[in-house]
């Protein structure tokens, strides 16, 4: 085990890259199996959710093969194995799974998935889609039984624009004679991403980013190399970093629209920001301004994976704002930690009120999910005196080497073993 020691307090200043999406890759790397050639994903982020997926591409005898930041995945011969709670225990986007084999294989067996403990993330909308494309679908221990056999194209209204069951409901439909139309479709960036990727491949997806997506089913797709889009949060969180530390760095390989929510609130709170076409450079030089209202929602709303970076930076603010998360009702678990530093933050229901404070304290803390996590280590960087972070394991399954970034901004951001 590890633990991240943070010595805070000071400005940041530097520049860096973003990684490519944890969110962009993850449903690639399911949608390999559509083809039964080679894939090479560059620039492909080293996480622990990716080498969980991976592991699960292995188990149904695919082969993948990380190498730096390429990686290479090759599912030629594709094993109907039951993909176990082992498995799929670690990792929430292992349901993406379901619709690339039922589009090339007809059946599909998987225990039900796990992630991060942030509320309840039910999968009726994929089993209701799968359903849609006249799956027949058993729930047996716990497994998730799939026949695929009858599948065939059609009209798919989704009760919510949920990103996963419109990305398993994409690769449902790439294989599949006819065109599959998908009904309040999610519009995140990373959708779009998927629908290139496959378009790569050979596939005719149309319309993503828009409610109404439209596949037409090709009889097989190729390989192809590809790189993901840059990942959204994790130029978020930097930016967050700066608002709450202050100082003035340069964040790159950023797609400006992409973030739009964000840098809008983070003019809103004082920020001074120069924009340019991959890059996003942020000036702070006094305490945040704070916020009325943020209020989470499905893109291109703010993104619920930001409300807990921008909310701890608004506990550096100079007055009260209010955050309502709609997404997720558990995702305020972090703020008892940030209580612990000293932060003011009252939680009821889905909304918190912040009230800011002129400084935190460093403080021994504990992350028990992905981006509240990331919240603690922004903090911590904001803070006066040193900050113990434990739970990295959760950090790592989205932010690749987080404290190398910290360090490229000037923050003392340290990775040790728990022993030490």
């Amino acid at each position: 085990m590890q633990k991240f020691i943070v010595d805070g307090g000071m400005p940041l200043k530097g520049e860096l890259s973003v990684q490519s999406a944890k969110n962009a890759a993850l449903p690639i790397i399911a949608a390999c199996i559509l083809t039964e050639d080679a894939v090479t994903i560059e620039n492909c982020p080293k996480l622990k959710d990716i080498d969980a997926m991976l592991d699960i591409m292995r188990h149904l005898g695919c082969f993948a093969e990380q190498k730096g930041d390429m990686l290479t995945v090759c599912c030629r011969d594709v094993a109907l194995n039951v993909i176990n709670s082992d498995l799929t225990g670690k990792l929430r986007s292992s349901i993406f799974i379901l619709g690339s084999i039922l589009s090339r294989c007809r059946r599909a067996y998987i225990s039900h998935p796990g992630g991060c403990e942030i509320g309840l993330r039910p999968i009726d909308l994929h089993i209701a889609g799968l359903k849609a494309l006249n799956v027949k679908i058993d729930d047996d221990y716990g497994v998730i039984c799939c026949d695929g056999s009858d599948m065939k194209s059609g009209i798919i209204n989704l009760d919510f624009a949920s990103v996963g069951a419109t990305e398993n409901l994409m690769m449902a439909g790439a294989l599949l004679d006819g065109e599959t139309v998908i009904v309040n479709a999610a519009r995140e960036p990373e959708i779009i991403d998927l629908a290139r990727f496959i378009n790569a491949m050979g596939g005719r997806v149309y319309g993503a980013g828009e409610s109404v997506i439209r596949i037409i089913g090709v009889k097989k797709l190729h390989g192809c190399i590809y790189k993901p889009m840059p990942d959204r949060i994790c130029a978020g969180t930097y930016l967050a970093a700066v608002a709450a530390a202050g100082g003035s760095v340069t964040v790159r390989n950023v797609v400006p629209e992409h973030i739009f929510g964000m840098t809008e609130r983070l003019k809103k709170i004082g920020a001074k920001l120069n924009v340019r076409h991959d890059s996003v450079r942020i000036t702070v030089n006094e305490r945040p301004r704070p916020l009325h209202k943020l209020e989470t929602n499905v893109y291109p709303a703010f993104p619920t994976d930001m409300q807990p970076q921008f909310s701890a930076m608004l506990t550096r603010a100079t007055g009260s704002s209010i955050v309502v998360e709609n997404l997720f009702e558990n995702r305020f678990g972090y703020t008892a930690e940030l209580a612990k530093m000293g932060a003011l933050i009252t939680v009821k229901d889905r909304v918190a009120v912040i009230r800011g404070v002129p400084k935190l304290s460093g403080a021994v803390l504990r992350a028990s999910d992905l981006r509240g996590g990331a919240a603690l280590v922004v903090a911590a960087v904001a803070a006066e005196g040193r900050s113990v972070i434990y739970g990295t394991e959760h950090i790592d399954r989205g932010y690749e080497y987080i404290e190398r970034a910290f360090e490229s901004m000037g923050a003392s951001v340290r990775r040790v073993d728990d022993s030490d």
